[in-house]
């Protein structure tokens, strides 16, 4: 069996947990990874309450920590973390996650610059000759600005925000990459996928 295909396998069955609330045959987890140690295996996400990739709803508290499988079949691409949970380009609104209160934190932000239907192959986004993804956020500190994109609402932004928020790390703007996590004890993942980074359709 090929790694994709044990993937869709693995796809097909938490499906069937999450709508049959199985326990014998384990436990299904998804969310959004906002810390990864790659010394220990270990990630901090925060749960989708939604388990909707399309219209995920991250408010589940508190954070959700697994130490993920060492074994790199089990597991796939190592997780990306992010603090970003969610970007209103209408409210002018972005809620991160605060690792010093592990709370979320809803920040009003000016919106400098802002672009529709910019999908991953837009030229402001992906470079042609490298064959390459460019890289996001941009973190301006002289401007105050963040340059974001998020690849589901196909947006491009440049949010300003209060000077205080520049002194956090960049990721703080970024999205983590989204997990799918197989258990049967509690904080320690049998399997992991990265949705983000998978693509179980591509041959």
């Amino acid at each position: 069996m090929t790694v994709k295909s044990m993937w869709r396998t693995l796809l097909v069955a938490s499906t069937m947990l999450l709508l049959l609330g199985c326990n014998d045959y384990g436990k299904v987890d998804q969310g959004r990874v906002v810390k990864y140690d790659k010394e220990t295996k270990t990630l901090v996400m925060i749960r989708d309450k939604a388990n909707d990739t399309q219209n995920p709803d991250y408010t589940y508290l508190p954070p959700l920590t697994y130490v993920a499988p060492s074994k790199p079949e089990e597991m796939g691409p190592e997780p990306k973390p992010g603090g970003r949970m969610k970007i209103d380009n209408k409210k002018n609104q972005i809620t991160i996650f605060d690792p010093a209160t592990q709370n979320f934190k809803t920040i009003d932000f000016i919106m400098v610059d802002y672009k529709e239907n910019i999908d991953k192959n837009h030229p402001l986004v992906y470079d042609k000759e490298s064959e390459k993804a460019k890289k996001f956020p941009v973190v301006d500190k002289d401007k105050k600005t963040v340059t974001i994109y998020s690849g589901r609402q196909k947006t491009l932004s440049v949010i300003q925000l209060p000077e205080e928020y520049f002194s956090m790390p960049d990721n703080t703007w970024d999205a983590g990459d989204e997990v799918r996590i197989y258990y049967k004890e509690e904080g320690k993942a049998l399997r992991l996928m990265n949705i983000t980074k998978t693509n179980i359709f591509k041959k």
